[in-house]
């Protein structure tokens, strides 16, 4: 029985994850920030582990706690809608700190055990707003796209050691709490002269569209923790899948 063990599970593509896998026979570690075990039914192959992608002891001991795995998943993940130029810069570092470092942390967390072990899967979560610039995303994309370019180097580096690397890129959910949880990063941000695109966006938004489910997220989460032929770049969900 295989082992996965996924970033950002308190909601989202995460939660979803999680449970997906789970009830696919999996063993699942399902990590949070501050683990809460109502989210999910009791299972014998599920634990819960606190951690803080952003912070480098909370990284060392959930992977030390955690043991043997075979697939990391890094989701966990933060966003921001607004105008650079209202964005203070410690918003800035926030949005990278979670989004670039933290997935490069924790990847090179698992790295010696991947490598000891010649296996083991590293899917990175990141975002089709990499596919086609959008206003008021810089900071948010910025973080992401250069996820992408991380994983696409990674690859390389790591396929002489049998580690697969795979990247997941969703489309836009509105189905999830990602928008309602950037809200407080977006407070008093938005200049003005700004206001304006962000109503263009917003009407934009609440036209009928294809967008992305979790249903779709892990699905793409699961083709490239179990199919080897799985290419390096998964589009999750119509919208994601159009873009690319």
């Amino acid at each position: 029985m295989k082992t996965i063990l996924i970033t950002g599970c308190s909601s989202g593509f995460g939660h979803a994850t999680a449970r997906y896998f789970l009830q696919r026979g999996w063993k699942v570690i399902a990590t949070m920030r501050t683990p809460d075990p109502d989210l999910f039914p009791a299972s014998e192959h599920l634990r819960l582990l606190a951690l803080d992608v952003s912070n480098a002891e909370s990284i060392r001991k959930a992977i030390a706690e955690a043991g043997d795995i075979d697939v990391l998943v890094n989701n966990a993940g933060i966003g921001v809608l607004t105008s650079l130029e209202g964005t203070p810069m410690s918003t800035v570092r926030d949005v990278f700190e979670t989004n670039t470092l933290g997935t490069i942390a924790l990847t090179q967390a698992v790295l010696p055990l991947f490598r000891a072990k010649r296996s083991g899967t590293i899917i990175n979560v990141t975002s089709s707003v990499t596919l086609k610039p959008l206003p008021l995303l810089a900071v948010y994309t910025g973080s992401k796209a250069a996820v992408n370019a991380f994983t696409e180097s990674l690859a390389l580096e790591l396929e002489p050691f049998n580690i697969n690397v795979r990247l997941v890129l969703p489309g836009m959910a509105p189905a999830t709490d990602f928008a309602k949880n950037a809200m407080p990063r977006m407070e008093n941000t938005l200049l003005e002269a700004y206001q304006p695109m962000m109503e263009g966006i917003m009407q934009q938004m609440r036209q009928p569209q294809p967008v992305t489910t979790a249903d779709d997220v892990t699905a793409a989460i699961w083709r490239a923790a179990t199919d080897p032929a799985a290419p390096l770049r998964i589009p999750a969900g119509e919208d994601a899948v159009a873009l690319a």
